[in-house]
């Protein structure tokens, strides 16, 4: 049927971080979680058996990616988690998201590094992205 959502997988997961001293020390030095540390403090692994991707993501970077401003907006609750699922159709099941009535903050959005996105809040508060992220996909690693 179209407007659809099938999930392939979880794609992702992480907190979103808004001191970075604090969660760069439990998880890179406590855990010490193979993550590599960007400029802006974002900070990720593909490498961490049992999910595909795992980062540290500045609450910056997430509003940056949601709403193109460094600031998250004081109206909307700030999330304290991303997750993601990587989808078969982001636009079908972008279509499906707003049908059912879910307020997006990001629409079938191409990030710079080529992941395909919608994002959304969670009624738990978590930072929800339906993405086609190129580089997970086993078909394309082939």
């Amino acid at each position: 049927m179209p407007d659809e959502i099938e999930v392939l997988f979880m794609s992702g997961f992480g907190p979103i971080v808004r001191d970075d001293t604090e969660s760069q020390k439990l998880y890179l030095e406590t855990f010490r979680l193979p993550l590599k540390k960007e400029e802006n403090n974002y900070c990720h692994t593909d490498q961490l058996a049992g999910v595909k991707y795992f980062a540290l993501w500045p609450l910056s970077g997430v509003a940056e990616s949601c709403f193109g401003v460094k600031s998250w907006p004081k109206e909307i609750p700030v999330p304290q988690a991303s997750l993601e699922f990587e989808v078969q159709d982001v636009g079908a099941a972008t279509n499906a998201l707003k049908a059912k009535g879910y307020r997006l903050l990001v629409s079938n959005h191409t990030e710079p590094w080529g992941q395909v996105v919608t994002r959304f809040l969670s009624p738990e508060g978590i930072l929800v992205g339906l993405t086609y992220t190129p580089w997970l996909r086993t078909e394309e690693k082939k």
